[in-house]
């Protein structure tokens, strides 16, 4: 009976000690009641509730526990806030990033020239294939002056080279269009960078020199 009574309260003297290692609880309940104890508090699930350490500080306040709506919502809360953060380090990493790549005014309005004059070096040659066409069209319209009275009796090769002339005519006519288009959307993409390179040149106390830049096309 004796190292069974040891036993017991050995046990007894163990888990007073984890609780005191563990701290204990206290909330004020519905009621207004001061309730203290070992383990979270049943009747405090609905409020915060203190942990104190031994020494009576406070280790930690406990929320009160949520129902599975409100989980659903803080979920939810705590979702878009992530998002939120996510693309402002986004937008933070692109900053940087374009700081890094134009570092001045001058930078940036020199890719731009570049990229344009690519553009224009593709609507040239688009340009020069067309003119080319063109005088192709003459000469298929000089040999069809022989079958003026009557089209018809055109023979077939020559009706398609008409078609295949009037068709590459309207390609390259499609192509320099599409080009026009393009040189617009690199001057929208540097119009709006520059805004922001504005901003954050101004941040950095760096102040491009506009003197420097060369015109820039439109």
């Amino acid at each position: 009976m004796a190292a069974v009574a040891w036993v017991a309260l050995a046990a007894c003297l163990c888990s007073i000690a984890q609780a005191q290692a563990q701290g204990i609880y206290s909330c004020v309940d519905a009621a207004g009641r001061k309730i203290t104890a070992d383990r979270p508090i049943a009747e405090c699930i609905d409020r915060p509730q203190r942990q104190i350490n031994p020494s009576g500080t406070v280790k930690r306040v406990v929320g009160p526990s949520l129902t599975a709506q409100e989980r659903t919502a803080q979920e939810q809360k705590d979702k878009a806030a992530a998002e939120v953060r996510a693309r402002e380090a986004e937008e933070k990493r692109r900053d940087r990033a374009l700081l890094l790549r134009y570092p001045s005014r001058a930078v940036h309005d020199k890719e731009r020239a570049e990229a344009l004059d690519q553009i224009d070096a593709v609507i040239s040659a688009a340009s020069k294939r067309t003119t080319e066409l063109v005088g192709q069209r003459k000469a298929i319209d000089a040999d069809f002056e022989f079958y003026k009275s009557d089209p018809s009796r055109a023979p077939a090769s020559l009706k398609r080279r008409l078609e295949e002339n009037d068709s590459s005519v309207a390609v390259q006519k499609r192509f320099i269009a599409d080009q026009d288009g393009e040189k617009k959307r690199v001057n929208m993409r540097f119009d709006e960078e520059l805004v922001k390179l504005k901003q954050l040149w101004a941040m950095g106390g760096a102040v491009p020199a506009a003197a420097a830049a060369p015109a820039v096309r439109k």
